[in-house]
């Protein structure tokens, strides 16, 4: 499933091509995503795109009558192409530019979203969700006192996207590791000494990924691309058995939340 980072990339990817140009047709192959495409997505055709913006995983394409909101859920790419191709397989929306060119979202398992907020209006989805992990509002101060009374495990209360948007199942093992913090630990009975340290390798580990995903902005515009997703090194993350890089124990595995769990007990506490 594309995380943040897939996501920010696919923004720097796409925003290039898009900027400031006109929409002059939306084609909707298929409504049925994970809600319905709405009708009035249609409202954009003939205006300019101001902005290309993300908040958390949704990527934002405003124009001055709203904004077009999409989600790329668990198999989503973007692909800007030349409009003429001929689409294929789960090829279900074109936002098609003055340019000749096309915004191509394919998604084959349709759990991703194209939706329309109304300007000043605040879809739903985005209302209630916390800070940005990579801004000034993400802090330790914020982790230390959310996290008090809290019994939950930790990797379950970075991932509340009420706490802080973004820190997906891969990104909060990664962080986890580098902090030296045991995933099952009580989110409440952790210091703010120990949060400060957390804070900081959340934001390293999705400023590195994104900054890993720069080598594939090239695919964003290339047709036999396969744009969202890249290679990166991962110290835990589906590595159970194998050796730790660190202490060489082997790294365990534990379903916390209904996800997939890895950590070194000998370097996590």
């Amino acid at each position: 499933m594309p995380e943040l980072p897939e996501v920010e990339v696919s923004r720097l990817g796409i925003s290039p091509f898009l900027q400031n140009q006109t929409i002059t047709n939306i084609i909707v192959r298929e409504r049925r995503m994970r809600w319905p495409i709405p009708e009035t997505i249609a409202d954009v055709i003939g205006h300019s795109i101001s902005a290309i913006k993300r908040r958390a995983k949704y990527l934002l394409i405003e124009t001055s009558v709203g904004t077009v909101v999409l989600h790329l859920g668990m198999s989503g790419k973007l692909r800007v192409i030349d409009a003429a191709t001929p689409p294929v397989k789960h090829d279900h929306v074109d936002i098609v530019l003055a340019s000749g060119q096309c915004l191509r979202f394919n998604d084959p398992r349709r759990f991703g979203a194209v939706l329309f907020q109304p300007p000043g209006e605040a879809l739903s989805l985005l209302a209630h969700l916390g800070p940005e992990p990579l801004t000034d509002d993400f802090d330790d101060q914020r982790l230390f006192q959310l996290s008090r009374g809290k019994k939950s495990p930790v990797k379950t209360f970075i991932m509340d996207n009420a706490v802080v948007v973004g820190v997906g199942n891969i990104y909060a093992n990664e962080a986890l590791f580098l902090a030296g913090i045991r995933p099952t630990r009580q989110a409440g009975n952790i210091s703010l000494a120990r949060y400060q340290v957390l804070t900081a390798t959340i934001k390293q580990v999705l400023a590195k990924a994104i900054e890993q995903g720069g080598t594939t902005l090239k695919d964003f515009a290339q047709a036999d691309g396969n744009p969202g997703y890249f290679a990166q090194h991962l110290n835990v993350y589906g590595r159970k058995g194998e050796p730790c890089e660190v202490c060489g124990n082997a790294i365990q595995s534990k379903v916390i939340g209904q996800r997939n769990t890895f950590f070194c007990t000998q370097c996590q506490r």
